[in-house]
């Protein structure tokens, strides 16, 4: 059985300048990896070149998506397939509700597999469900995308459109991390959102993480 996704020798250039020099990772089902590293190391440039940017230029190397070639792929038909970018800084578009933007997501990946358009009260059933797991009242589908939310708000919102995606599929948070200068300094289950959305990461300042 092949790899979930697989990189071999990958090489990306960015306006003539390489930044990836043979990366070679392999994700099985079920498994989740870490990237780390300094400002400029690549981390941002290897998840573009995943979802497929047309900014960054590979030079050579593969990456297969269960054993499919997913760079001969449109960004859109990787998505598809399961893939998801999750964003630092979501953006915020007004007007452009929550439930009617996961509405059309859901739609297209839906109409891509040959499955039957949700109606707005059969979508609107099946999200529910997942409201309650990330502790989100019905109102929050009425809101405009990201516009106004709080760090921890747009966090959750990633999470409940990842419920949507093969890849980094993810219902409910069984662990959380904060990590700082590269440390993991506290870990606690789904409540820690909920604790730095309300009092900020003020509350582990006292911590050393030297």
């Amino acid at each position: 059985m092949p790899n979930l996704l697989e990189i071999i020798n990958l090489h990306t250039q960015v306006e003539g300048k390489e930044i990836l020099k043979g990366v070679n990772l392999a994700i099985n089902q079920g498994e989740i990896h870490a990237l780390m590293g300094p400002n400029g190391s690549g981390k941002s440039t290897l998840a573009s070149v995943l979802m497929g940017h047309p900014s960054f230029v590979v030079t050579s190397g593969k990456i297969n998506w269960q054993g499919q070639d997913l760079l001969s792929l449109k960004p859109e038909e990787r998505s598809h397939l399961g893939l998801f970018l999750a964003f630092q800084y979501p953006v915020s578009v007004t007007g452009l509700t929550v439930e009617h933007f996961l509405r059309s997501a859901l739609s297209a990946h839906r109409q891509s597999a040959g499955q039957k358009i949700l109606s707005p009260l059969e979508f609107r059933s099946l999200i529910e469900a997942e409201l309650k797991l990330l502790k989100f009242k019905s109102e929050f589908l009425e809101r405009s995308l990201n516009d106004g939310f709080s760090g921890g708000e747009k966090k959750r919102l990633e999470i409940l459109q990842l419920h949507y995606q093969r890849l980094l599929h993810y219902l409910s948070p069984t662990n959380v991390h904060v990590m700082m200068a590269g440390k993991i300094i506290k870990s606690a289950g789904s409540d820690l959102v909920q604790a730095v959305e309300q009092t900020g990461y003020q509350q582990f300042e006292h911590l050393n993480v030297a």
